[in-house]
């Protein structure tokens, strides 16, 4: 590299591509087939490992990282040469060694240094595997020795006799050529170039390999397309540089859909074969300059996640002016203000599409989450000693990124109850009518402004002897006659378990209503279904984002409060014969054939002024999980959007309150907390908690 280039700048991009490829490799390692594995996926693994031990050793500061990846890759390339046959105790190194990998990348990127321990233990069963590979036994001391002595690093092809690296490339187009050029420059000093049709040839002094070179050509071209070996700039040298062998490329990948940005020659990936490509004819003597270096297009840019959130915070402000102003036009004569009101409406369309463009930059697909499962499955299953397959869908499914990675959580302790609880030994799933192996399926889809996640398994199902059982030696209120659906509910209270003993896996009864209380936290709710010997289904329903939201607001003597939409299934306004009363206090509500909880926004806030005659108010319907209940209001205001503010980070957090707004005449709206309410509504003696 020239001595000029800061690569510091680039070690973000770095860390970012090297977390990518290593969830690539993991992905791949797992999806082998042991028997008969792919070659594609086997060239597309070692290209990972290749990739980031390159952009770690071009940096010259990551040694923990260039080594380890050096010794995975060594092993890799034997596998995939057929040298090495697959087992399964490898693949479970590799993958191991793929988790050491990410924690060095994570510390390199907190600027502190590796866990030597674990990189010393690592490194060590790699050599060992390489070892048992060339027939030599542990307790041959000398010869290992003589193996594990490390490898000197070659000799830059560049220093024979004295001359530079020839990088002849073609066919090439301007464009690529321009972006060629560039990449030499960090590599190097160009001391001359030359273009003659389509054809590029560039004479490089640099500390750097033909490997190095190569890696970096193989963003944009072939294999077949590039040769790089020491020559003789034309007119200054007697040895031409045909007469010198062309230096075969290690490795080398198909060209890029996408350049890749200019800070990216530190991981460039590379293929799996490569053909020895001939030495290129020597180019002609008159040389066509190349135009002037341009950058290089990209299908895709890194912006930090702070950047995106102040940008949808403005455009939030934006959308609230613009309601103010709706609201103050909203007096204007028609007749005498039309072309200001065509334009309030133009500006309130524009802001909506706005609004949305930018909330889909935040949202991220499924398989960010479902990609780390194959792997939780796989080891899980194996300490069980059961057999279970994985099947994912609607992976392209997206979600807002704030949701999406609050979601895995939850979703890791559903996956491995059903793996723990839900799906039986092959012995008990043979017995029963089934095959041995288990299926295990995670589904995304939209529906309407939300998206419905399930965890479906085909085991045992829930036990519901069990489960009473349990419930009434815990003191829950429940009966025999109980229906399924209540039956099933009770598992979601804190600290129920029914495990026999507690494993590594579940069983320890913390997990299903903390489960249910985070959903709830992102505005959703869990849904429970199951079949006795035909398995479980969990579906989490989300709302598509936190930062806008559909709502109706209501006024409660002279406040107003905002309840979401997704929950509002009708209003009424309840007459004498529809009210019952239970207590002195307590009220139901007769609605279509059921009975359901009456609860006064007036008595849960302390609204003055607020209407006290129930059959002058206005009851909303609500619906929250599996209850339904009546909500007393004043006055229906309307249906609109509107943004949400953290109640917590502006001021505290307040019972019964999920956030605020700001409405379009700059008060301020509470977003009502359905599931408190419904808490509430369950059981009138219970606190907000």
């Amino acid at each position: 590299m020239s001595s000029g280039v800061d690569l510091s700048q680039f070690y973000e991009t770095f860390f970012d591509e090297a977390d990518e490829l290593l969830a690539d490799m993991e992905r791949l390692l797992l999806e082998l087939d042991l028997d008969e594995p792919d070659r594609d996926q086997l060239n597309a693994i070692f290209r990972a490992a290749h990739s980031i031990k390159g952009g770690a050793g071009t940096f010259g500061c990551f040694g923990q990282l260039a080594e380890t990846t050096h010794l995975l890759e060594n092993l890799l390339d034997l596998v995939r040469n057929g040298e090495m046959q697959l087992r399964k105790d490898m693949i479970d190194l590799f993958l191991e060694t793929k988790d050491v990998l990410t924690g060095q990348v994570n510390a390199y990127r907190e600027e502190q240094e590796p866990d030597e321990q674990a990189y010393t233990r690592i490194c060590a069963q790699l050599r060992q595997l390489a070892l048992e590979q060339k027939g030599i036994l542990a307790t041959d001391t000398k010869g290992t020795e003589a193996i594990l002595q490390e490898e000197p690093e070659p000799e830059p092809v560049a220093s024979a006799d004295g001359l530079p690296l020839w990088v002849s490339m073609g066919p090439v187009s301007d464009k690529d050529a321009e972006a060629l050029q560039q990449e030499m420059e960090l590599m190097g000093t160009i001391v001359h170039q030359s273009r003659e049709g389509e054809r590029l040839d560039i004479w490089l002094e640099t500390t750097g390999s033909a490997d190095d070179i190569l890696a970096v050509c193989c963003f944009i071209l072939n294999a077949d397309q590039v040769s790089v070996q020491p020559g003789a700039v034309p007119g200054q040298a007697a040895v031409a540089p045909a007469a010198t062998a062309a230096v075969e490329p290690v490795a080398a990948v198909a060209p890029a859909a996408t350049p890749a940005p200019v800070a990216a020659p530190a991981v460039a990936p590379v293929a799996a074969e490569a053909e020895k490509p001939e030495a290129p004819a020597a180019p002609k003597a008159a040389d066509k300059p190349l135009k002037p270096a341009a950058a290089k297009e990209s299908g895709t840019i890194r912006v930090g996640v702070e950047k995106v959130d102040q940008i949808i915070n403005l455009v939030g402000e934006l959308v609230i002016t613009q309601a103010m102003l709706v609201q103050t036009a909203s007096t204007l004569d028609p007749v005498v203000h039309d072309r200001l009101l065509n334009g309030i409406e133009q500006l309130e369309r524009n802001a909506r599409d706005l609004q949305e463009s930018v909330m889909s930059i935040r949202m991220m697909p499924m398989d960010y989450v479902f990609s780390r499962f194959p792997r939780v499955v796989r080891e899980s299953a194996a300490r069980m000693d059961k057999k279970i397959r994985l099947v994912t869908k609607g992976q392209a499914t997206e979600l807002d990124k704030s949701l999406i990675e609050r979601i895995i959580d939850p979703l890791t302790h559903l996956v491995r109850n059903s793996i723990d609880h839900g799906i039986e030994m092959p012995e008990d799933r043979l017995a029963a009518g089934k095959e041995e192996e288990g299926v295990l399926t995670l589904s995304a889809q939209h529906q309407g402004g939300h998206i419905i996640i399930e965890v479906v398994d085909d085991g045992a199902g829930l036990n519901r002897e069990r489960i009473l059982k349990k419930a009434m030696s815990s003191g829950l209120p429940v009966t025999e006659t109980m229906p399924d659906d209540e039956v099933w509910q009770l598992i979601f209270a804190p600290g129920f378990s029914t495990a026999d003993k507690v494993t590594e896996i579940s069983g320890r009864g913390v997990g299903m209503d903390v489960v249910r209380r985070n959903i709830q936290s992102m505005g959703g709710h869990v849904q429970l279904y199951s079949r006795a010997g035909k398995g479980t289904t969990t579906r989490i329903v989300l709302p598509l984002t936190l930062a806008i939201l559909d709502g109706m607001s209501v006024q409660v003597g002279n406040e107003v409060f905002i309840l979401p939409l997704a929950h509002v299934t009708e209003s009424m306004q309840p007459t004498e014969e529809q009210l019952r009363r239970v207590s002195d206090t307590d009220h139901v509500m007769f609605v279509r054939g059921e009975y359901l909880p009456l609860i006064s926004l007036r008595d849960i806030f302390s609204v003055e002024e607020a209407e006290k005659d129930v059959t002058r108010a206005i009851a909303v319907i609500l619906q929250a999980e599996d209850m339904r209940f009546a909500l007393l209001v004043d006055h229906l205001i309307g249906q609109h959007q509107v943004v949400v503010k953290n109640l917590e980070a502006n001021y505290r957090k307040i019972p019964g309150i999920s956030a605020a707004t700001i409405l379009g005449d700059g008060s301020v709206a509470l977003i009502v907390d359905v599931f408190a309410l419904q808490r509430l509504a369950r059981d009138p003696a219970s606190t907000w908690a």
